[in-house]
């Protein structure tokens, strides 16, 4: 069976899927592999096979002890945490591996359509659509809306107060626990928010699941006589004609609109199909860069066979020098690939903060009622480049401007893109207040296993 390449991550939830390669997709088929049998296995059949195949495709795989005991974890999403120690490379002094996992195949087939992902592992119902972060103390904001979601069919947008929780006021990080559980982790929840213009809305929102839209915005400005394209993409991940479709869409309009700059938003795209993210790379590069290097990706000794090197095939008639990416510790996986593999060849300005740093991937590999995902495979560009395992630095570091709406020029990030392109300088901003999201103070509280968000597959082709 032949895979077709994934690029996974985010600060928010975002899963992942497995079939055959379509003619259209140039990514690598992994290493050959033996089908498990349909037929549940025991739970030591099931650590045994899980440990088999890893010792075959793990990238670090000759640093994985003799040793180890498979049978001595609870489950595969165990044995993936262990594995991850024995991951060392030159120039790091801690282990690179933060990817490794394994979930159930149920999960996965849900989530790697691009259905809601968020709640799937707290809840069978689905959840809310929205992720909030404090902006301050006891600011609450919410981040991000999907629309077709609860929150947003309810009308709520990004940028807007939380200022109460069904009847509690205490919006401040030290109610973060009561926050979490009722925003990601509840059927239910009632909502006060406080609009930009002041005015406030009250809705009760339900646990749903819904499609995603990785499109969340594409217009196109006019700053000083300078037309300049707007891209809003949250994922790399859902039905690939339709994402396809998407990416023709806001291109054609693009050039049709004679932009001469691109501004391509993807603070919170934590990945998806590498497949997406060629087709992407390949309309927003210039024309000279057709039939050269795009991307590499490179497997462990046993199965060098398996190594691949991509070329550009410009598409669309996007002809620019230079590109912007507004990215953050959520930009992560294929979004990472697609800016590094753009460098050698375009004039790329980062703004906003460090990404977050996943220049590796993995295929799912069906084992029982399980996928697991041991790291398979590292990417680098036309120069070799690729082992930002500490993030990709940024050209400006900018805060998130988590009081406004998508598309807004006054948001922090989109206004110094702006500026820079039509003054050849960043925006200056004046530092604000460390964000702080709920998750992350809410003592032993999590939305998801960090490691679920970041990442990059071989999935099976559609």
């Amino acid at each position: 069976m032949q895979l077709k390449t994934i690029a996974i991550a985010a600060t928010l939830p975002f899963i992942f899927l497995a079939c055959k390669k379509n003619k259209a997709d140039v990514a690598a088929a992994p290493p050959a592999l033996v089908t498990p049998s349909p037929v549940p296995l025991s739970d030591n059949a099931l650590k045994d096979s899980v440990m088999l195949l890893t010792k075959d495709i793990y990238l670090w795989n000759t640093q994985l002890p003799a040793t180890f005991n498979a049978r001595s974890y609870d489950d595969p999403i165990k044995i993936m945490e262990a594995i991850r120690q024995y991951s060392m490379e030159p120039g790091f002094t801690q282990p690179v591996d933060r990817y490794s996992f394994a979930i159930k195949k149920t999960e996965w087939d849900n989530l790697s359509t691009g259905m809601s992902t968020v709640a799937t592992a707290t809840s069978a119902n689905g959840d809310f659509g929205l992720t909030v972060f404090f902006r301050a103390e006891g600011d609450l904001r919410v981040r991000l809306v999907e629309p077709n979601s609860p929150a947003g069919i309810a009308g709520i947008h990004r940028g807007w107060r939380i200022v109460q929780i069904n009847t509690s006021t205490n919006i401040n990080t030290s109610n973060s626990t009561f926050i979490v559980d009722n925003i990601y982790n509840a059927a239910s929840v009632t909502l006060t928010l406080q609009k930009p213009d002041g005015s406030s809305v009250t809705t009760t929102l339900s646990q749903a699941h819904y499609a995603t839209k990785p499109v969340y915005l594409d217009t196109v400005y006019t700053v000083n006589n300078r037309k300049i394209g707007y891209l809003v993409f949250n994922s790399f991940l859902g039905n690939v004609d339709l994402l396809y479709g998407n990416l023709q869409r806001v291109i054609s309009h693009f050039t049709s609109e004679n932009v001469e700059d691109v501004i391509i938003d993807l603070r919170y795209n934590g990945g998806g199909y590498v497949s997406v993210q060629e087709r992407l790379a390949n309309y927003l590069v210039n024309p000279a860069a057709s039939g050269n290097v795009m991307m590499k990706q490179v497997y462990n000794a046993n199965n060098t066979g398996s190594n691949t090197t991509t070329k550009f095939n410009k598409m669309g008639a996007l002809n620019m020098s230079r590109i912007y990416f507004i990215v953050g510790r959520g930009t992560a996986s294929a979004s990472e690939l697609l800016i590094n593999n753009l460098k050698p060849y375009m004039d790329v300005r980062m703004i906003g903060g460090t990404t977050y740093g996943k220049p590796v991937g993995f295929s799912p590999i069906p084992v029982g009622d399980w996928y697991i995902l041991p790291v398979s495979f590292r990417s680098t560009n036309k120069n070799g480049e690729g082992n930002y395992f500490n993030g990709m630095a940024v050209n400006a570091t900018v805060a998130d401007g988590l009081d406004k709406d998508w598309g807004d020029i006054t948001e922090t990030s989109l206004a110094s893109a702006l500026r820079n392109i039509t003054s050849g300088v960043f925006r200056s901003v004046t530092p604000e207040p460390v964000y702080i999201e709920p998750a992350n103070v809410a003592s032993g509280n999590k939305i998801l296993e960090e490691p679920l968000l970041k990442l990059a597959i071989e999935t099976p082709g559609h």
